[in-house]
């Protein structure tokens, strides 16, 4: 199920593998990659991705795509250039499209959904089954990306 991630890299930075997830359908979780948003030139890491293979209910509010970049890193891009490579490993799994959910305050995120070429669909509310919503979280950008 899940394939060899060696080559998610770009001149600039690199992806390292840290933790696979099983899907787990009492959840409502489908598979998961967890990776390391690595500097090529020095090996700092600069914050976290993960990419879930499939689409279900919970996908449709917490998206397929999740990222942070630590605060020190911000504005180099770092969330796009990685959610770009997290695409090729998504197309090898034969997904034709994701979604990327984030905080409709969330200049940043969606500056990034942006930058990865992904258009804005609707700003829904979160269901209160929903893990988000214990969270705190009550709205919800959805965009969609066509791979």
């Amino acid at each position: 199920m899940f394939l060899d991630t060696k080559e998610l890299m770009d001149q600039e930075i690199y992806l390292q593998l840290y933790r696979i997830v099983d899907a787990d359908v009492d959840k409502r979780y489908v598979p998961a990659y967890f990776f390391k948003i690595c500097r090529r030139s020095d090996g700092v890491e600069l914050g976290d991705c993960d990419l879930r293979i499939g689409h279900n209910i919970n996908t449709e509010f917490g998206g397929n795509i999740g990222y942070t970049i630590h605060e020190l890193y911000r504005g180099h891009y770092y969330a796009g250039k990685a959610c770009l490579m997290l695409f090729e490993l998504a197309r090898k799994h034969g997904l034709d499209t994701l979604i990327i959910t984030c905080d409709p305050d969330n200049i940043a995120s969606r500056k990034t959904c942006e930058y990865c070429g992904a258009n804005l669909l609707e700003i829904v509310d979160v269901p209160q089954w929903h893990p988000m919503y214990k969270d705190g979280k009550r709205k919800t950008c959805r965009y969609e990306i066509r791979l």
